[in-house]
């Protein structure tokens, strides 16, 4: 106990946490509409976009994250010279984001299309009769209900971001929980047990409530039929 105290008065621990979630907001938010576009392309009724989508899928769902953080710092950044920001932490921090984003849209796509599966298929065919474009049965008719559907899913994938988030320290975002609980290690390491306890219930307080609600709205928002 005395270890703990010591290690939170010595480590901005609660920043670093405070860290992954922002990460964690912003990836989700922009994962979110990436994820809505390629899983529109992807039941689009023109092939090649369709074979754009299914490609991208396909393309970032094999790729280690680890590996798109690296190549968004050493390619991007290093060969690329491409900045977000003129601040060296920050722009490290979208640097990540980006990456996150790239990464967790291909399964926010997967997750939405196992939605738009639950929805019948009669759904499209009224809205073809009533003279709706594919665009607008899509956004107004299918989409919505394939929200419903994919809660689970979708809450499983933004779990597995907040998880993720601590990749971000192959991006060389210094001031996350990776980072961190790597520094509190090299120099406390008579601690190491108290340092993973620490960590380990920082995501598990993180964690449960978002799997609670995510369960709630499953629930809430289930199609009865």
């Amino acid at each position: 106990m005395d270890d703990v105290i010591r290690l939170f008065s010595q480590y901005n621990i609660v920043g670093a946490f405070v860290v992954n979630v922002e990460l964690t907001l912003w990836s989700a938010l922009f994962s979110m509409i990436l994820g809505v576009i390629l899983v529109i392309l992807r039941i689009s009724p023109v092939p090649s976009l369709r074979i754009f989508s299914s490609g991208y899928v396909e393309l970032f769902k094999n790729i280690p994250l680890t590996i798109i953080m690296v190549f968004m710092v050493l390619g991007v950044f290093g060969q690329l010279k491409f900045q977000f920001s003129s601040n060296f932490n920050m722009n490290f921090f979208w640097l990540a984001v980006t990456g996150l984003t790239l990464y967790t849209s291909a399964f926010v796509c997967e997750s939405l299309r196992s939605g738009i599966n639950t929805v019948p298929i009669g759904q499209s065919e009224a809205a073809r009769s009533l003279g709706f474009s594919f665009g607008q049965s899509a956004l107004l008719i299918i989409l919505p209900q394939a929200f419903r559907g994919a809660v689970a899913p979708l809450g499983n994938t933004f779990i597995a971001l907040l998880k993720n988030s601590t990749v971000a320290a192959a991006a060389s975002v210094a001031t996350e929980t990776s980072s961190l609980m790597s520094t509190m290690i090299e120099f406390n390491a008579n601690a190491i047990v108290s340092i993973f306890l620490i960590f380990a219930f920082g995501y598990v307080i993180l964690i449960i409530p978002f799997g609670l609600l995510t369960t709630w709205l499953s629930n809430r928002l289930a199609v009865r039929r």
